[in-house]
């Protein structure tokens, strides 16, 4: 009888443990999962102070260049573009950021041919409105290159932990999947020229 007894001790205590790993697990895949949200909001965030910085810069241009319309209506419709594609922070996918990197594509685009046309306008490019806020900008694509990144290697830390057996098993029963990443898009690895 006590060996009996011994056997489902020893059981108990076995499940007790595997019961006690899963939740770590589950709790460290929740407190990954947060750390990729609030990177996310992070990115967000640096996007957002860019269009913000846009319609000052468009104003700032319109007083110098009566000429360039059509290049200033394409950078606002950019902007309206780009703020209006939104991502779940929890359904992160590499389909959903694909859109939201076209919509901001198209909006960096429309920038570069901004600035590009104001090499034509030399009063403008003396313009202290104007030189502070492209510096701004410069230092805007700067912070959202370092938050892109830091958002890839806060998600490569989820999506490795997820995948890794045993804990694999644990993320698929709870629905942890993994999430999408920024990926450069092709032609990207030729940097445009802009010259000011």
């Amino acid at each position: 009888m006590k060996k009996k007894n011994r056997t489902w001790i020893i059981i108990g205590i076995v499940v007790v443990l595997a019961i006690l790993w899963g939740v770590q697990k589950y709790n460290g895949f929740v407190t990954l999962e947060e750390g990729v949200t609030g990177q996310w909001a992070n990115v967000e965030n640096v996007y957002q102070r860019r269009a913000d910085l846009i319609p000052n810069l468009v104003n700032t241009v319109k007083g110098y260049a009566e000429h360039e319309q059509e290049t200033l209506t394409q950078v606002i419709e950019a902007r309206a573009k780009a703020t209006s594609v939104t991502i779940d922070p929890s359904n992160i996918t590499p389909e959903s950021l694909a859109t939201f990197q076209q919509a901001q594509d198209g909006l960096s685009s429309a920038l570069s041919r901004l600035l590009v046309t104001i090499e034509r306008y030399p009063d403008l490019k003396a313009n202290q409105n104007f030189l502070d806020l492209q510096a701004q900008l410069e230092s805007t694509e700067n912070r959202i290159a370092v938050e892109r990144r830091k958002f890839n290697e806060i998600t490569r830390g989820f999506n490795t932990s997820i995948r890794k057996f045993p804990a694999s098993v644990i993320a698929g029963i709870t629905g942890f999947d993994a999430k999408g990443y920024f990926e450069a898009l092709a032609g990207s690895e030729t940097a445009p020229v802009v010259e000011f």
